[in-house]
């Protein structure tokens, strides 16, 4: 997947290390719901392998929060999605803690127990099963309709995968045939059984989705919530009206054409290559209190597991011994 020398952990500074994993540590502990913990119960495996592209993929904080912009964008360019999500959700009134709990759900799904992840999936599937409304066009839609649910789960698979494939290092086809082969258990049990199997699958339903995508003010609305809200911490804040020009970047061309996202909404060469080495600096770093960290210490695998030379396709992941780190 990537040479040795990518995959060596990089070292920083101790006071740096503590304020980041003091974030990692807050993400997973919102102010206003339960938090969870990724190291229980010990031993218990994940819906997804530890071996797996996702695992690797998922590590990634600030690709995650690219792709994740990304992955609204499409979401909001479908009528029934927009509906649902604007005028059922938090997004306007608290758009950091809806951001958090969404996050910490795509956590919790890829690195979670499986037991708890099926739990916490069920709930999402009875609040889905609740919303349902007209679009202002008058079109019905309900949050647990199969089709609208597809392509919310291909939408963030694909942001995702862009976001890492563009600012840590370009994935191969068969990388991403792999990410989104992982997803299928996970897509059915949130109700997406059409969800793509691989990238040539994820291509044809964006192909079919395109009569359907629409521009709509509420996407500049969500972006400009976005670039008001307090989603990073105050020394990383300037870096955030950066990041979301890189989920736009990260956006398809032909979509961000028919959204009105111009030039001025995406990055500069020189801002891209800045987020590249921010992406790639952040892929490196093992912060002990992040869901990838305590997901492998649950799993007896080391810390920096997922930051070391990934095992080629197909190998099982090393146990843990009394002599690692």
């Amino acid at each position: 997947m990537t040479s040795a020398a990518q995959a060596v952990p990089l070292s920083l500074p101790g006071s740096l290390i503590r304020r980041l994993d003091h974030m990692a540590e807050a993400f997973l502990r919102p102010s206003d719901g339960p938090g969870f913990d990724f190291s229980q119960p010990p031993g218990e495996p994940a819906l997804v392998p530890a071996s797996s592209v996702s695992w690797r993929i998922y590590k990634n904080p600030v690709t995650l929060f690219i792709g994740g912009v990304t992955a609204v964008i499409l979401e909001l360019a479908e009528p029934g999605v927009r509906s649902g999500v604007w005028e059922h959700s938090s997004f306007r009134a608290a758009p950091v803690r809806r951001l958090q709990r969404t996050g910490l759900a795509a956590m919790i799904t890829v690195y979670g127990a499986r037991s708890r992840a099926q739990a916490m999936i069920a709930g999402v599937g009875r609040m889905h099963a609740r919303v349902r409304g007209e679009t202002p066009d008058g079109r019905a839609y309900r949050a647990d309709d199969p089709e609208l649910l597809t392509w919310v789960q291909a939408t963030a698979s694909f942001g995702f995968a862009e976001a890492y494939h563009r600012y840590v290092r370009p994935m191969s086809r068969a990388e991403l045939d792999r990410l989104y082969d992982e997803s299928i258990p996970v897509a059915r049990l949130y109700g997406a059984v059409d969800a793509p199997r691989s990238e040539e699958e994820r291509e044809t339903l964006f192909d079919a989705m395109r009569p359907r995508l629409e521009p709509s003010p509420i996407v500049f609305e969500f972006l400009a919530l976005m670039r008001g809200a307090a989603v990073l911490p105050a020394p990383l804040r300037p870096l955030q009206g950066l990041l979301l020009r890189a989920a736009v970047e990260a956006t398809p061309g032909w979509l961000r054409e028919r959204l009105g996202l111009g030039p001025k909404f995406g990055l500069r060469p020189w801002q891209a290559a800045l987020v590249r080495r921010i992406c790639a600096t952040a892929d490196r770093v093992p912060l002990h209190s992040s869901a990838p960290v305590q997901s492998c210490l649950r799993l007896g695998l080391p810390a920096d597991y997922l930051f070391r030379q990934p095992p080629a396709q197909g190998e099982n992941p090393v146990r843990r011994t009394a002599s690692d780190p």
